[in-house]
């Protein structure tokens, strides 16, 4: 399910400024494959927030291609300098984020790990301003105490797929990606330590702020 009418979709993507070719045959390269990443205005947002932050440590939980992981690098390198974490399960994958984040002139900026993400995350000296969430859905209630804990006081949780395409407004869809994505929402809503919000674009953009 569309939640977003493509026009008003194409309309958001085509407000983002001109972009790097690389990005551009990033993003033609997804579409031709059903590769899924963030797209234009996402990554835009992201930037954004990254850039208002003064962001210069960020982490990703599940980095695809290096897609969201370029725009993280850009806001970086504009705000003096810093890292981004890339992580993802696959070598290949890895190795095709570390072509692209090159050819972007991005490979200083990033530290590239093989493996499962939350376990790396735990693993990695924080804070960070921004952690960035796009793991498994069915992972993202456990994730959630070790993003808080490697998450500095004023930093920000930025999750992906919190409209999930429809599917948590489905009572008759359990499946456990779904609940997920419900339980994460009601978690970070619920609790005093985050102020969060939704943002309708994409697939649901949650933005919380871990506010101690």
């Amino acid at each position: 399910m569309e939640l977003l009418s493509p026009t008003v979709s194409s309309y958001l993507d085509a407000l983002v400024p001109p972009r790097d070719p690389v990005l551009a045959d990033m993003e033609a390269a997804a579409a031709k494959t059903n590769f899924p990443i963030i797209g234009p205005a996402s990554g835009h947002l992201c930037y954004l927030l990254a850039r208002l932050m003064g962001a210069r440590r960020i982490f990703e939980l599940g980095s695809g291609f290096g897609y969201s992981t370029a725009w993280f690098a850009r806001a970086v390198r504009e705000n003096g300098g810093g890292i981004v974490h890339h992580v993802v399960w696959d070598q290949k994958l890895s190795q095709r984020a570390r072509e692209h984040l090159g050819n972007l002139g991005m490979e200083h900026t990033v530290t590239f790990h093989v493996g499962e993400a939350v376990a790396a995350l735990g693993n990695t000296e924080g804070p960070f301003d921004i952690i960035f969430n796009d793991i498994d859905k069915e992972g993202y209630p456990a994730a959630l105490p070790v993003i808080f804990s490697k998450l500095r006081p004023g930093g920000l949780m930025i999750t992906d797929n919190l409209l999930w395409s429809g599917r948590i407004f489905d009572e008759t869809d359990e499946s456990p990606a779904t609940e997920g994505v419900r339980q994460l929402t009601k978690l970070v809503a619920s609790d005093p330590r985050w102020i969060s919000s939704i943002i309708p674009i994409r697939d649901g953009i949650l933005v919380a702020m871990r506010s101690s």
